[in-house]
């Protein structure tokens, strides 16, 4: 007879985040939600940051729902003092985080001649800044500690330009190369940075392209799957990210978009 042991330690030992805490921004909607989800239900306590208390709540009451240790944090993170105030906020809930996930973005989308300064700073406030100053607030610390996982959310945007791409793109390109720095500055002492790349995902934050049946058909149609992305299809590369099995991957961005980047 063969050994049928169950496998569950064996992925525990790779993928398990018991005792480890995780702050997710823009955790209460879309692939935000999910990830936080997921981290949570692999065992880290999960502080969701997001602007919305309604949804923040709904979030919190899911997660304990699945067992898992949950809080949230209502902040705006388009201003400094938002992100300064958020950062304390989610790190008194349960300690400094070990996890930090930036999935809280606008997708403002006005054409490049009428893009005006205020769409571009409030862009790159919420999109790029914000990641930025809560890596600088974090990021130390986990590499004092010896272990973190800097996840960001990034776009096709930003490596090919596509239905007005315009600042949004931009704000996600610099996403991609803000974890290639961080990655340099603090992998060598355990702290991974990486983005993972969506293609089109339907989520509230796609709402605009989601609402048009000919463009979203199309969009399936250019991935070799045959199908739009659905925030759960994140759950995976988020936990495994986190996980200590990746502590050698970093600097990278990886694609979740059923191929369509690949042709």
């Amino acid at each position: 007879m063969g050994d049928h042991r169950s496998p569950v330690p064996y992925l525990s030992e790779l993928f398990s985040l018991e005792g480890r805490v995780a702050v997710v921004t823009g955790g209460s909607s879309g692939i935000g939600r999910a990830i936080a989800e997921a981290l949570g239900r692999a065992g880290a306590s999960v502080v969701v940051v997001a602007r919305r208390e309604t949804e923040l709540t709904a979030t919190v009451r899911d997660l304990e729902g699945h067992g898992c240790r949950a809080a949230w944090v209502s902040a705006d993170l388009g201003s400094r003092d938002g992100v300064a105030r958020a950062a304390e906020a989610a790190a008194a809930a349960f300690g400094e985080p070990d996890i930090l996930v930036n999935a809280a973005a606008v997708n403002l989308r006005p054409p490049m001649d009428e893009l005006g300064e205020d769409v571009w700073d409030t862009t790159m406030a919420v999109n790029l800044d914000a990641p930025f100053l809560l890596g600088q607030r974090f990021g130390p610390a986990m590499a004092a500690r010896g272990f973190g996982r800097l996840i960001h959310i990034a776009s096709q945007q930003a490596f090919r330009a596509s239905v007005t791409s315009g600042a949004y793109g931009v704000s996600k390109a610099g996403l991609v190369a803000l974890a290639r720095s961080q990655a340099e500055a603090w992998s060598s002492r355990g702290v991974t940075a990486n983005t993972l790349v969506p293609g089109f995902v339907m989520t509230p934050l796609n709402a605009r392209l989601a609402s048009d049946p000919e463009m979203t058909r199309a969009l399936a149609a250019r991935t070799m799957t045959g199908r739009n992305g659905l925030a759960v299809d994140f759950a995976g590369a988020a936990v495994f990210l986190a996980s200590a099995s990746a502590s050698y991957v970093t600097g990278q961005s990886i694609f979740v978009d059923g191929g369509y980047s690949a042709h």
